[in-house]
């Protein structure tokens, strides 16, 4: 059993039964731990239903679902990390474009990832919904041009909303 945990070393929230919930931005809340399938390419996705940060001008709460999707190289995100981190929106005033755009960029720094997106999907303020839509690929791997691909086509067709 060791050696099949040997990729979770080092991690300090997983099984943390003292978790503190950290209500500022904090991307050091994130942690990593090494892809124990290095040699195949793994389309990861969380749903996140429950973001939630605010308006940096009117101070009124913003509620988001965020689906963050990534191929890991060698390292990926501990899941309650996540979390935590995404919590920690809860009072960062920022539009809804830059909200997205922070998580991505905190996640490439982190993790290197051969591909990542981060698409939110924001309830209406105002009788308007903003879904911002960013994603990333590896420069001069196959992803680079994926994610191109993905972009140039993104909500081409967009889905029944519904829920909102």
């Amino acid at each position: 059993m060791a050696d099949d945990r040997e990729h979770i070393k080092g991690l300090t929230h997983l099984g943390n039964k003292e978790t503190r919930y950290i209500f500022d931005y904090d991307p050091s809340l994130l942690e990593t731990f090494e892809n124990p399938n290095p040699h195949r390419d793994t389309f990861v996705k969380f749903n996140c239903p429950e973001f939630t940060s605010l308006c940096p001008i009117t101070g009124q709460p913003d509620f988001a679902t965020i689906y963050i999707s990534y191929v890991p190289d060698r390292l990926m995100v501990e899941s309650k990390s996540l979390k935590l981190y995404l919590f920690s929106f809860r009072n960062h005033g920022g539009f809804h474009e830059d909200c997205v755009n922070k998580i991505a960029d905190d996640l490439i720094r982190l993790l290197d990832p051969k591909y990542l997106e981060v698409w939110g999907k924001f309830t209406p303020r105002g009788g308007i919904s903003i879904d911002p839509y960013v994603n990333y690929g590896k420069k001069g791997t196959k992803w680079e041009a994926i994610a191109e691909d993905r972009l140039a086509h993104h909500d081409m067709y967009p889905e029944k909303v519904d829920n909102r």
